[in-house]
């Protein structure tokens, strides 16, 4: 598996929440759910996603990287990574009009309900249908939709133009969005989940992208080639001395090349990456704590568990029990 793959094996949405959005200025919504990650794709008119840390503090310093307010246009796509509120509106100035909370629950911002008020049609909302502007939006409702590995690479705000990415699925969306059919629920999440996929493919190859150490170290000929068998066969009993000898170096040349590179060094990686499968697979299935502890190189569901409760701070049962 190349580490793409590997980082992008997830998403699969389970009946994520999607909608098409229309509105007319001036609109404002304020997003609170907690998700672990909604896409946005405008399709007409203009947008402004407003994370809360990107305001310019007191101090005069920026806002830290992907907090800042970004303006989308039609055709642009912004990915928000969760569980931090942001804020959706036509102009950073207009007060938000509707609060979305965990479960699909709308509110009014003095608390009065708002499910159902702005119900404009099949997975369509917003208070105007022919509103000049529309936008698709797709949220992973659960963490264990989401491999962490993934959301642990990513910004809280990223966002893609056409003059980087060309999204072939915006057409099919728009057609299938609003279809109610047998079976929708699934096209639906299979949808998203090639958007999320396409547009972080584009994304980390953006020369400018913010990818993770072990990423951009795949690209050195030494640290790259143990990369790849770590994370190929995460259940061998790799040694620093075993990687170095596959790699053609010495010990200490293959540790201090692989910390400059991936921030921390290859036995620190290989924990780290055992640890991070043994998560998404905890929540992918029913497979017992042992077996994955095979899989993912511990020697017993015991080893597994200790290391996974000191790293996690919760037993790989109650991690499990979460992404439920």
């Amino acid at each position: 598996m190349d580490a793409l793959a590997g980082l992008l094996e997830g998403p699969r949405a389970r009946g994520a929440f999607m909608i098409r959005a229309c509105f007319e200025p001036p609109w404002s919504v304020r997003v609170e759910d907690r998700a672990p990650l909604t896409v946005m794709l405008m399709v007409r008119g203009e947008a402004w996603v407003m994370p809360d840390a990107g305001e310019r503090s007191e101090t005069g310093f920026p806002p830290a990287e992907g907090r800042e307010r970004v303006r989308l246009r039609a055709g642009d796509l912004a990915i928000a990574r969760g569980p931090d509120p942001y804020t959706c509106a036509d102009d950073p100035g207009t007060e938000p009009q509707a609060l979305i909370l965990p479960g699909g629950e709308c509110r009014y911002p003095d608390g009065r309900s708002l499910n159902g008020v702005m119900d404009l049609g099949v997975r369509t909302w917003g208070d105007r249908l022919d509103g000049s502007a529309v936008m698709l939006i797709g949220t992973y409702l659960w963490q264990g939709e989401v491999s962490g590995r993934l959301l642990d690479a990513l910004p809280p705000l990223l966002t893609l133009t056409p003059e980087v990415w060309d999204c072939p699925l915006t057409r099919l969306l728009m057609t299938e969005i609003v279809r109610d059919e047998p079976g929708q629920e699934v096209v639906l999440d299979r949808l998203l989940d090639l958007l999320v996929i396409a547009a972080l493919r584009a994304w980390f190859a953006r020369p400018e992208a913010a990818a993770p150490g072990w990423y951009r170290a795949l690209a050195d000929p030494v640290v790259g080639r143990v990369l790849r068998l770590l994370q190929d066969d995460p259940a061998h009993p790799w040694t620093v001395a075993s990687l170095a000898a596959k790699a053609g170096v010495s010990r200490a040349a293959l540790g201090r090349r692989f910390t400059e590179l991936v921030g921390e060094p290859p036995m620190t990686y290989l924990t780290g990456w055992r640890l991070a499968l043994a998560a998404d697979r905890l929540r992918e299935g029913d497979a017992t704590l042992e077996a994955i502890a095979r899989q993912v190189g511990y020697g017993s569901a015991f080893a597994l568990s200790s290391a996974f409760k000191r790293v996690y701070g919760v037993s790989p049962q109650e991690h499990r029990g979460r992404g439920v």
